[in-house]
């Protein structure tokens, strides 16, 4: 075991067993930092001064100063610093400013509207937009601003959730509307002429937690924000974006890149002065299984009396976590005086899926301390400020260095000790960190990926461009040179008509429902327990074929559902509660298809390819395991759509007579399998994504063209950018799997190194040594 000195140590967590501080194999302190103030702007009013010192804050951060000040300047901001560390503060000074007192900023690059006036109908001189990538975050937003106890300050929260008549409210009386991208590309963008009196005044735009807008989601959010900036001209206005994230590689860039500006437009603020008490980042192999461990220490730390947030990779494994650290604190509970057992602090999931009354309960629930614990998806990764975190469990590495630290970030608030303890997987990505702990500590965080000008997201983007505002070729300003070619190619299809003034959009449907954000808007599954017709959440039509298939067990809220039918065009799934003993685990079979080759280069005796694929996938069955052992019981074929992905691959192939004479023929399947999963594991250290955005695909020799093919495809239709990267990345990646699979000490092949726990094909036909040689083969001089 490495160390570190333990200046937190057992600040946050109960003494560790002898048994598990075998586990640990690193421990690095991050000591104590001493912040930096700076003075008050001058153009703050005192008004604002006093409310912040009301909630505490006596004197600014000087990121804080740095970035309010670019921005009330007229500067787009990238206010890029630590979880914690205030940001807020940062854009709420030249909000309130503005919004509050209806000064106008006294940037040279901002001067007063010249479109319409409705914002002297509607009294408001100024108004402010805030983004936030979900519900919560906005919700945690409006919290904080209502605490400043400031009268006279209209605000709102409008979502999915928000009736008719507080939309309406908010339309005509709010001066700073917190939102989501969703909201604003389904609802405020296609009726833009009900907000006109908001748009007209908009001065500031906060996009908070920008990291979060990556790969298709990013792009597409980046297009939604090109729409913004577009009908704001159009009412007169031109906002100044402030562009918050915790943890961004180059920031400057990705936002540039996300609002569509030129980089000598933004203000980078990077450097982070804020105070931050000693924390302690433990890194432990688990002693049983990731889950389990990940239990034991999320009750233990509760227990103690840290309230501890433990992240868990699948809504599955949340549901588990929670499920056995209650039972392992009802277990310690302790009988009181007359015999009665005392209760147990109380931990529970939080994911994805819920419903939102169920969501904002459990947050509420954190915020006063009445949850002890909460085993959580990266649903609470976001920057909701939960005070009193005083441990981070993660089951697993996250898969990035930026979501590593984003949830690490969540532990030490408020300046006191903390302890973040990463449990490892049996994985070989989490393997390599703990050889090479400094890849994960001392390495920086990945940059963004974005494709904006994707013409598979620029194109119904446009269309919808054209619904709110005829099209034309000026706006090539606002979405780039291939603005015009598109909105020919979207009127040769029908989408758009040209007329002399531009191109419009004429069909009946509304063209932004034609657009799915998240790539996962599609019609969404109901998932209903057919006793009690309670629904329990929802999911995707592709994720349903995985998590709610016939046989499938699903777990919600601590409990235990089997599902009985899967209605696809119904778009139910039923679900009744039980106990079988077993989960589930869906088998798949795939076949790639290459559609276009875009370049290639040569590794060792081989190639590495990228371009357009073409992958058919289909659920064919369903293992089930024993709950508590994993072992397979039995097999169970189902018959279920096969579903077609049009996407961007990279891909290696070797010819069959690089390799003839060592392997026989029949076994490079094998060899290839397993290098497939290897490569996919630790591509996440060499492009910016996480394990379910790219997938891979490997098949037996193709005799007919005399290669070996392994394929990685990124999952989004279109692409995403991430195989891309994969290729340009191509030999440190395949350098790193290689010292991977050498460094194990297993015979044949384990989780650490060839062995992938999400194989659809339940590890059928792996080899460890040839899959090594096949690396080997594409080394440079091979």
């Amino acid at each position: 075991m490495s160390t570190g000195t333990g200046a937190a140590r057992d600040l946050a967590a109960p003494a560790q067993t002898d048994e598990e501080e075998d586990g640990v194999r690193h421990v690095r302190a991050l000591p104590a930092r001493t912040g930096t103030h700076a003075p008050w702007p001058a153009w703050l009013p005192a008004e604002l001064r006093d409310a912040f010192g009301r909630t505490g804050v006596d004197q600014p951060w000087q990121h804080q100063v740095r970035a309010a000040e670019a921005a009330w300047q007229g500067r787009h901001v990238a206010l890029s610093t630590g979880t914690a560390s205030g940001k807020t503060l940062g854009y709420l000074m030249p909000v309130l400013a503005a919004t509050l007192t209806g000064r106008p900023p006294a940037g040279p690059l901002r001067p007063e509207p010249t479109g319409t006036a409705a914002w002297r109908v509607s009294g408001r001189p100024h108004t402010a937009l805030y983004l936030a990538p979900t519900k919560a975050l906005a919700h945690d937003q409006l919290r904080a601003c209502t605490e400043l106890g400031l009268s006279g300050w209209p605000i709102a929260t409008v979502d999915g959730d928000t009736g008719p008549d507080a939309r309406a409210w908010a339309r005509e009386q709010a001066v700073y509307l917190l939102t989501n991208p969703d909201l604003l590309h389904f609802s405020l963008l296609p009726g833009h002429a009900r907000w006109a009196g908001f748009l007209s005044s908009l001065r500031f735009v906060v996009v908070d937690e920008a990291h979060r807008y990556r790969g298709v989601f990013g792009s597409q959010v980046g297009l939604v924000l090109r729409r913004l900036r577009r009908l704001a001209a159009a009412y007169g206005a031109d906002p100044v974006f402030v562009v918050a994230s915790a943890t961004a590689g180059d920031p400057g860039r990705t936002a540039a890149e996300l609002l569509g500006v030129p980089r000598a437009a933004v203000t980078t603020v990077d450097e982070d002065c804020s105070s931050r008490g000693p924390v302690e980042v433990v890194l432990r192999e688990p002693l049983s299984s990731t889950e389990d461990d990940t239990a034991a220490l999320l009750a233990r730390s509760v227990q103690a009396g840290a309230q501890t947030i433990a992240f868990v990779p699948s809504r599955r494994g949340a549901e588990v976590v929670a499920r056995r650290a209650q039972q392992q604190l009802d277990a310690w509970a302790r009988p009181a005086v007359d015999g009665e057992p005392s209760p147990a602090p109380r931990v529970a999931a939080y994911r994805g899926g819920y419903l939102a009354a169920d969501r904002r309960k459990l947050e509420q629930a954190l915020q006063d301390g009445r949850l002890a614990g909460v085993a959580a998806t990266n649903a609470l990764e976001l920057g909701v400020d939960i005070a009193g975190m005083d441990a981070v469990v993660m089951a697993g590495f996250p898969g990035t260095r930026s979501a590593f630290w984003q949830q690490a970030g969540r532990a030490g608030r408020r300046g006191r000790p903390a302890r973040v303890t990463l449990v490892t997987r049996a994985h070989p990505l989490d393997a390599y960190l703990t050889e090479h702990p400094s890849a994960l500590l001392d390495e920086p965080v990945e940059p963004t990926v974005l494709h904006p000008g994707n013409p598979y997201l620029l194109g119904p983007q446009l269309a919808a461009a054209a619904q709110e505002l005829p099209l034309t070729a000026e706006d090539a300003a606002w979405f780039g040179p291939h603005t015009e070619a598109l909105a020919e190619r979207l009127a040769a299809g029908g989408a758009l008509r040209r007329r002399r003034d531009g191109w419009y959009w004429t069909r009946p449907e509304r063209a932004c429902d034609t657009i799915d954000l998240r790539g996962s808007r599609a019609d969404q599954v109901e998932i209903i327990e057919v006793d009690t017709g309670r629904v329990l959440g929802h999911v995707d039509p592709v994720a349903a074929d995985l998590a709610v298939h016939p046989g499938a067990v699903y777990l919600h809220g601590g409990e235990t559902f089997l599902t009985e039918e899967l209605d696809h065009e119904g778009l139910e799934a039923l679900v009744r509660a039980a106990r079988p003993g077993y989960l589930t685990q869906p088998q798949t079979s795939t076949a790639v298809e290459v559609l276009a080759e875009h370049d290639r280069r040569t590794l060792g005796r081989g190639h590495l390819h990228r371009g357009q694929i073409a992958v058919t996938s289909q659920v064919t069955g369903y293992l089930r395991r024993d709950e508590v052992l994993g072992t397979v019981w039995d097999s169970t074929p189902l018959d279920l759509p096969e579903r077609r992905l049009v996407t961007s691959g990279t891909w290696l192939s070797l010819p069959l007579d690089a390799v003839a004479e060592s392997v026989p023929l029949a076994r490079l399947g094998a060899g290839a399998h397993g290098l497939e999963h290897l490569a996919l594991a630790l591509l996440p250290m060499h492009a910016p994504c996480d394990r379910w955005d790219v997938r891979g695909y490997s098949s037996a020799a193709d005799v007919a063209t005399g290669l070996l093919t392994v394929s990685f495809y990124d999952q989004q239709p279109a692409g995403a950018g991430f195989t891309e990267q994969a290729f340009d990345a191509g030999p440190a990646w395949l350098a790193a799997a290689l010292a991977r699979v050498e460094a194990c000490r297993c015979d044949a092949g384990c989780p650490a190194c060839v062995v992938a726990a999400d194989c659809t094909d339940a590890q059928r036909g792996l080899d460890k040594p040839l899959a090594a040689d096949l690396l080997r083969l594409l080394r440079p001089g091979a």
